[in-house]
């Protein structure tokens, strides 16, 4: 009789990734729900008050590259209890804060550190380490953890109406501390090697450091050599165009939207939790591009994302509330889908070695656009009384991300393997 095989560890790593990304990324998408009481307390303009969000974006951006070349070159697993350790203090300090800059320091400055030390730049790379088949699928029930982390705001709405913004700051910082410290120390591996173990879908000893098609050590990606392809400058264009501008523009404030229109805080607020259900199940989708393709995948999630904006705006009153959840649930869709198929085409592409660093990058471009769309948003509303421009200026951006995807074409990733 055969002897029994346990489970593959590596989904308990997937498991790990997705409960890092809800409670890591939840300390940021709970913004939208702090941003009302933070603006009725202290009488900022919302885009001076917005600036918060775009320099954790933009920060966030350009940490994420030296997270992700740490976990390459140095102790994954250090980097990542560090992280969480910085994003938690940050947390409970922003109790504290009573001027603009206080905000600007610790939610804009320290906390984006602490998040791409602890969150996707390096589980990114863990992840393609682990597995070199059905990427798709994985990274989808990873990054099914961050479309839940928007269902925080529920949790959130209730702390903060039952104690105030100040000690929801403390509740989230608890969390970190007592759930993911302990998870990280206890159960987090980089490779599978760490464990003696192949990665899942390769037959070869040390496919967990060999990219997706194969390459061997010394015919692989370097940071270097893909900043050379016009293919990883596409895929950061796309990630900063449709993460970075479009939606953290819309998300930053679609709950003072819906507040604005008539509807109350906790109406709005469920609205945007059930964004953040509908994006974890496209996240779990995401594993259709395995099937159908890249492309395809993030062709329908454009579309699905365009067309939750245009319900969006055209609520005009609280007499349609179907508009409203239209847009969350089309939005959530569109929106899952495209995150993990977005990484999952870089990795089908430049996977290998140095696959943290390049997920980093892309992850700048990312910051880059941040440091725009919730600025943005906030000044048009400022200069003109209507978040309409805004809007639609966001639906331009998914339409050109998707664009510059198919011109970086993961489907053609065989054909860029490096030679030496």
């Amino acid at each position: 009789m055969g002897k029994h095989q346990p489970p593959f560890y590596g989904w308990v790593i997937v498991g790990i990734a997705t409960m890092g990304m809800m409670l890591v990324y939840g300390t940021r998408h709970s913004f939208s729900v702090f941003f009302p009481p933070i603006l009725q307390e202290f009488g900022w303009s919302r885009g001076s008050t917005a600036l918060m969000l775009s320099l954790n974006i933009f920060i966030y951006g350009l940490t994420a590259p030296v997270a992700g070349s740490l976990a390459d070159r140095w102790k994954p697993r250090l980097v990542v209890l560090m992280g969480i350790l910085l994003l938690a203090l940050a947390m409970a300090s922003c109790a504290f804060a009573n001027e603009l800059w206080h905000f600007y320091l610790l939610f804009g400055l320290l906390m984006p550190i602490g998040t791409a030390c602890s969150g996707w730049p390096m589980l990114s790379p863990v992840l393609a380490n682990w597995f070199s088949k059905r990427r798709g699928l994985v990274f989808g029930l990873s990054q099914m953890g961050g479309g839940l982390s928007f269902t925080y705001g529920l949790f959130m709405e209730f702390i903060i109406s039952q104690f105030g913004w100040r000690q929801a700051y403390f509740v989230l910082a608890g969390v970190l501390g007592v759930i993911m410290l302990p998870i990280y120390f206890l159960f987090f591996r980089y490779r599978p090697e760490d464990k003696g173990l192949r990665a899942y879908g390769s037959a070869e000893p040390h496919a967990g450091r060999s990219s997706a098609g194969g390459e061997a050590a010394g015919d692989e990606w370097t940071l270097g050599r893909a900043m050379r392809t016009y293919q990883l400058w596409f895929l950061v264009t796309a990630h900063a165009l449709y993460w970075g501008v479009g939606s953290y523009l819309v998300l930053a404030h679609q709950i003072k939207f819906a507040e604005d229109v008539g509807y109350s805080s906790t109406f709005a607020t469920s609205v945007f939790a059930l964004f953040g259900i509908s994006l974890a199940l496209g996240q779990l989708m995401g594993a259709v591009s395995d099937w159908i393709g890249r492309e395809k995948t993030v062709t329908l999630a454009i579309i699905l994302s365009i067309g939750a904006l245009v319900a969006l705006i055209s609520v005009r009153d609280t007499s349609q509330p179907w508009l409203l959840y239209f847009y969350a649930i089309g939005f959530g869709l569109g929106a899952g889908l495209l995150s993990p198929t977005l990484f999952a085409g870089a990795a089908d592409i430049f996977y290998g070695r140095h696959f943290g660093a390049i997920s980093g990058l892309i992850l700048t471009g990312f910051g880059i656009g941040g440091i725009i769309g919730p600025w943005l948003g906030g000044h048009i509303y400022d200069i003109s009384g209507s978040y309409l421009g805004a809007f639609v200026f966001s639906m331009v951006c998914f339409a050109v991300a998707g664009l510059a995807f198919w011109i970086a074409a993961p489907r053609r990733a065989a054909r860029l393997r490096p030679k030496v």
